[in-house]
């Protein structure tokens, strides 16, 4: 059973105002933030300052990191207690670093480290930063904490992360290009047919002659675009707020939402490839770690960032509870696909479950790659045909009343 408890979180640390001398006699000052007065006076001796003030400025702003920041700090860590170093002058050594685009980061392994200084667990000093270690990340260091085996617990977690990261980083790059670019064309098309159509219109009205249909339909396209497009803008920008607001505070808007987007055409099959990985590579890491399978749930709840799934993972466990086995209730959440649940109820069988969904969650990955290189491959040509077709249609509309008038003449 999981031994994961729930701790407050750190208290909150204190911004100072500061001035001091430096070594060569100059004047600065500045502000630092830190646990306490004495902590600050440390932190800018270490930069040879010598402190002529220091005043409380109040409480500071809960620190922030990146998810790329809190890699780097796992992957540092594991090779510093792969080294040798202990986990406490480990931790000290890593927020000693400067860095000023990591001070968020800097100040959470600094809380870590008085932490452990203080007798907390690793895992437990972990728990009270939920927003940067989540409970997946918090349940595999307990683990590796209990077989003294953090080092590569850490490292492994760090792979997973990067994994995680450049799958997301060609999901977004594939995904990001052509939408792009289509709206990059509806903008150019509603630029000519709110500013050059009307121009176009005045020269059409003194031919006296009847236009043809394709111009015809152009020129209504501007006269409704130039009527409607404010109020249109208004209605999309409240419609985007509103649904924004609504998956912010509605966990069912959250989970329908989720649920449409694997729906969609090209993209959906993807992001259920990926949140499947996810899912099968967490659930994988944490039985191999040792973790037994109903305690694994607890920690996968958020495993994949698509609430759909997150949903699916809790109905799991409860089947789980009742008696069913994983394949069955994997089969019943209706987003796995059967290539990832057939293996999971051969893998039953063998008991060898955890290697399996690591194979799995590899050969999912390496779907994902694929699938991603066939978008990318078939986005280009469709792109410029979509392009071509509302910028060439808009012109040839337009000239096709002089080309007529031309030949008449």
């Amino acid at each position: 059973m999981s031994t994961l408890t729930t701790h407050q979180p750190p208290a909150a640390d204190t911004r100072f105002k500061w001035r001091a001398v430096d070594a060569k006699g100059t004047h600065k000052n500045g502000t630092v933030i830190a646990p306490d007065a004495g902590t600050a006076r440390l932190m800018l001796k270490r930069d040879d300052l010598f402190i002529v003030e220091l005043a409380a400025q109040g409480p500071a702003p809960r620190p922030r990191a990146r998810t790329a920041d809190v890699t780097l700090f796992t992957r540092q860590l594991a090779s510093l207690l792969r080294a040798g170093l202990p986990l406490a002058p480990a931790l000290d050594l890593l927020a000693q670093a400067q860095s000023s685009n990591r001070q968020g980061m800097l100040r959470i392994v600094g809380a870590l480290a008085r932490d452990i200084s203080a007798g907390l667990r690793f895992s437990a000093a972990l728990q009270r930063h939920p927003a940067q270690f989540n409970a997946l990340y918090c349940q595999l260091v307990e683990v590796g904490e209990a077989a003294g085996a953090l080092a590569a617990v850490l490292a492994r977690i760090a792979d997973d992360r990067e994994r995680a990261a450049a799958q997301r980083a060609k999901v977004r790059a594939a995904l990001t290009y052509p939408v792009a670019i289509l709206l990059l064309a509806m903008a150019i098309t509603a630029a000519l047919l709110v500013w050059v159509v009307p121009t176009f219109k005045q020269i059409f009205d003194g031919f006296g002659a009847k236009l043809p249909a394709p111009t015809q339909f152009v020129l209504a396209l501007s006269s409704g675009a130039a009527r409607w497009s404010i109020p249109v803008i208004v209605m999309s920008v409240a419609l985007t707020s509103a649904v924004t607001f609504l998956l912010r505070r509605s966990e069912m808007a959250r989970i329908r939402f989720a649920r449409l987007s694997l729906r969609m055409p090209v993209a959906g099959p993807l992001l259920g490839t990926l949140c499947a990985a996810r899912w099968s590579r967490a659930l994988g890491t944490l039985l191999s770690a040792g973790t037994p399978l109903a305690d694994a749930f607890d920690s996968l709840t958020h495993a994949t960032g698509n609430a759909f799934f997150d949903r699916a993972t809790v109905d799991i466990a409860a089947r789980l509870r009742r008696g069913e086995r994983l394949a069955a209730a994997m089969r019943a959440a209706q987003c796995f696909p059967p290539e990832v649940v057939q293996p999971v109820a051969v893998a039953e069988e063998s008991g060898a479950l955890d290697t399996m969904l690591i194979d799995v969650a590899s050969l999912a990955d390496r779907q994902v790659d694929e699938k991603i290189g066939t978008l990318s491959s078939l986005c280009e040509p469709l792109v410029i045909i979509v392009l071509g077709t509302l910028v060439g249609g808009l012109v040839i509309a337009m000239y096709l009343p002089i080309i007529q008038l031309g030949n008449v003449v």
